[in-house]
C-alpha cells in the first residue's frame, strides 16, 4: 500500500531541489546555450540537468515506477522515456509511472520572465495519484495526493514556511479571469484562439496568458484564475496540475468535455461554475 502523503512530501523536496538548481543557473544563464526543438519551442541544458536530477531521485523513491519525461533523459528499461514518443503507454496499465516536466515555462525562463516551474505527477492507469508543482520565482510549492485535498507551501511575511489549503474560486463567467494559452502549434491553433478571444473578450472579467500550463492549473486551484484552456500540450505539462485542481474542488476535462483527459493534448480546467460556458466557447471557436 502506497503512503501517498509521505511520497508527496518527498516529491516536494525533490521538486524544490531541482528548482534550486534552476534558480542558481538562471543567474548566469546565456541565450547561446538554448536549443530549438521545434519552431518557437526551446530547450536548454538547464531543462536536461533538472530532469536528470529529478529522475535519479524518483527512481530511488519508487524503483518499480516507469517514466514519461519531456526531455527523454531516462534510459532504456525504465519504462516510457518520452511522452511524445510514448503517448498512451500508461493507458489501462496498472504500472506506476512518473510524469515529469523538469522546467515548465522554458520560454519564460530564458527571458527571465516569471512564472516557470517544476512539475511532477505519479499516475497509475487512469488515476493521478500525486501532483506536485514548484513555482521557482515565487518559491511556492503546490501539491496534492489523491483524496488528500490540495495545498500550497509558501513563505509568509516573516519569511517562514507555511501551508495553505487550496480552494477554487466562485466567480461566474461574466466576472471570471480566464487564462487562454498560446501553444507552439500556431498554424493549427491561430484561427481557434482568435475566435476564442473574440468570443470571450469583453464578456468575462479579463483574459491572461502566463506561459506555464502547470502554473495556470495551480492558479485555478488557488482561485487566482477561474479557468484555463490550452491545446497541443503534453502530459507532462498538465498531469500534476490537473490533480491539484480536482482536489481543490475544480473540474478538468479535455476540449470535448470528456472527464478522461489523461491521454489527450487538450485541457480545460475551471472552478466548475464556468466550465460549460468555456466549453461552449471552445466548441464555437473550433467550428
Amino acid at each position: 500500500m502506497l503512503n501517498l502523503q509521505e511520497i508527496t512530501r518527498l516529491v516536494c523536496l525533490t521538486a524544490r531541489e531541482a528548482g534550486s538548481y534552476i534558480r542558481k543557473e538562471r543567474e548566469t544563464f546565456s541565450l547561446e546555450r538554448v536549443e530549438r526543438k521545434h519552431a518557437h519551442d526551446y530547450v536548454s541544458y538547464v531543462d536536461k540537468g533538472s530532469e536528470r536530477m529529478i529522475v535519479k531521485a524518483l527512481r530511488e523513491l519508487l524503483p518499480e515506477a516507469g517514466f514519461i519525461t519531456e526531455e527523454g533523459t531516462t534510459i532504456a528499461g525504465d519504462g516510457p522515456q518520452s511522452g511524445a514518443a510514448n503517448n498512451g503507454a500508461s493507458d489501462g496499465a496498472d504500472r506506476l509511472t512518473w510524469v515529469v516536466d523538469p522546467l515548465d515555462g522554458t520560454t519564460n525562463f530564458i527571458h527571465g520572465f516569471a512564472p516557470y516551474a517544476v512539475s511532477i505527477a505519479l499516475i497509475r492507469g487512469r488515476e493521478i495519484l500525486i501532483g506536485v508543482v514548484y513555482e521557482i520565482v515565487s518559491d511556492e510549492c503546490f501539491y496534492a495526493w489523491q483524496g488528500g485535498g490540495a495545498h500550497v507551501e509558501m513563505k509568509d511575511d516573516r519569511l517562514k514556511m507555511k501551508d495553505g489549503v487550496l480552494r477554487v474560486g466562485n466567480s461566474q463567467i461574466g466576472d471570471a479571469l480566464l487564462c487562454l494559452q498560446l501553444p507552439y502549434n500556431s498554424d493549427a491553433y491561430k484561427p481557434v484562439i482568435e475566435r476564442l478571444i473574440d468570443h470571450f473578450y469583453g464578456n468575462v472579467g479579463s483574459i491572461r496568458m502566463i506561459g506555464s500550463a502547470a502554473i495556470a492549473l495551480c492558479y485555478v486551484a488557488a482561485g487566482r484564475l477561474d479557468a484555463y484552456a490550452e491545446r497541443y500540450i503534453g502530459q507532462w505539462d498538465y498531469m500534476a496540475g490537473a490533480l491539484i485542481v480536482k482536489e481543490a474542488g475544480g473540474r478538468v476535462t479535455n476540449y470535448t468535455g470528456d472527464d478522461y483527459f489523461m491521454q489527450g493534448d487538450s485541457v480545460v480546467a475551471t472552478n466548475g461554475i464556468v466550465h460549460e460556458a468555456l466549453l461552449a466557447g471552445i466548441t464555437s471557436a473550433a467550428g
